[in-house]
């Protein structure tokens, strides 16, 4: 029976690429046209009724488990299909009743005060510190890089992204700078080092907090950078500038006007503020099953009128937004390449289970933004209109140094 709704299902679902199907039983089936053109095999004879229950769930675990088999190992080509098709809509009152559930359970998922905050953070970024060191660039930048030129190496790309984002915080020497969700400290140093900015990083995870204050003593720069663990929520006193990147897709819709409440409250009268992050291009909707039990607990990707209905009822200006698109695709392309060329040295530090997870997660993240409706956000608000220059010149200026930057 479960089969049989499967077949009926995929039939109306792949319009986009081909899907050769064999069943549990043996039994093959033949989906769509054109490419790409993916081979599946289910070895579980569960899979089928998972698979139409809870599709985004069943298949990322399926896989984790070796109960869902891709011929040539072609798992970007599986999640390719997948995200075009997505895309498209997905048919039938089965997915319709589905997601209905996921919205109205979506302010349960999101609610994230402090210590489950702090829980959720831990979940993810209190990893083996040699874990990141397999995939991301010396200085640990954690989110979208900027592609200035598309030959750019992945560090040339993540210096090019802090330097465009310093052009849009308009920095003079001895400003003080909040860093809310400082990461492993890069971005910090970055503004200190580079722009004599006085910066307060702060972070829910014991992992990053504790490499960032090393690298900012061995820097040399402890006087002028201070990071603590701290949840934004709790910060005092105010700041000329404050930057965001990477952290407000942790902050979950009910708290959309406490974040920018804090911006808002923690900004000097003229300050500007740069908010960095993952966005949707579609209307407000639930986020993926899979991903919020293995990856991010409490996370949520935006819509564009979720974040602006919380700044016009916090009284910020929004002084430019600008669309990363693609960008982020390449960036999580390089990941991918990085993390499987360093495979062995991951299960190592974990498993082989573990491996294929942390695979799926990067290989379907760069497919979302590749063909799904995922992009990337910068944000820049002030308390004033007049907090920044009323053309967009020194913008373009900054993105010409960020060029320049990235090809010495």
């Amino acid at each position: 029976m479960w089969s049989r709704w499967l077949d009926r299902i995929l039939r109306q679902f792949v319009r986009h690429g081909t899907l050769h199907l064999t069943l549990p039983d043996g039994t093959q089936r033949d989906y769509g046209t054109g490419r790409p053109e993916v081979r599946l095999r289910l070895c579980d004879p569960a899979l089928p009724r998972r698979l139409i229950l809870n599709p985004q769930l069943a298949v990322g675990e399926a896989w984790m488990d070796g109960t869902l088999e891709i011929a040539g190992d072609d798992l970007h080509g599986l999640l390719e299909l997948a995200y075009r098709n997505m895309e498209a809509g997905m048919p039938g009152s089965v997915s319709r009743m589905r997601e209905s559930l996921r919205h109205f359970l979506r302010a349960v998922q999101q609610f994230n005060p402090s210590p489950r905050a702090r829980r959720n953070v831990a979940h993810h970024y209190d990893l083996s510190g040699g874990l990141y060191d397999l995939f991301l660039d010396t200085d640990r930048q954690y989110s979208c890089a900027y592609f200035a030129r598309p030959d750019m190496s992945l560090d040339a790309a993540q210096e090019a992204k802090k330097a465009l984002i310093a052009t849009k915080l308009r920095l003079e020497p001895g400003m003080r700078v909040l860093d809310i969700g400082c990461g492993w400290g890069g971005m910090a140093l970055t503004l200190a080092r580079d722009h004599g900015a006085e910066v307060l990083g702060i972070t829910l995870s014991e992992e990053q907090l504790k490499l960032a204050r090393e690298r900012a003593e061995k820097a040399g720069l402890a006087h002028r950078v201070r990071f603590e663990l701290m949840d934004y929520r709790a910060v005092e006193g105010q700041f000329d500038r404050i930057v965001s990147v990477g952290m407000f897709e942790h902050v979950g819709a009910p708290q959309f006007r406490a974040y920018f409440r804090t911006i808002r409250d923690r900004l000097t009268e003229d300050g500007v503020a740069l908010i960095h992050t993952i966005g949707r291009v579609t209307p407000p909707a639930a986020s993926n099953p899979w991903i919020l039990k293995y990856i991010f607990p409490g996370g949520y990707i935006p819509a564009l009128s979720e974040m602006m209905a919380a700044i016009e009822k916090e009284s910020l200006w929004p002084c430019d937004i600008e669309v990363l698109r693609l960008h982020y695709a390449e960036t999580l392309r390089h990941w991918y390449a990085r993390f499987t060329a360093n495979e062995a040295r991951a299960r190592a530090l974990y498993d082989e289970r573990f491996c294929r997870m942390w695979r799926f997660y990067l290989a379907g993240s760069e497919q979302s933004f590749r063909h799904g409706i995922n992009c990337v956000y910068q944000l820049q608000l002030a308390r004033r209109r007049d907090a920044v220059p009323i053309t967009r010149d020194y913008l373009l200026a900054g993105s010409e140094s960020a060029r320049r930057e990235a090809a010495e």
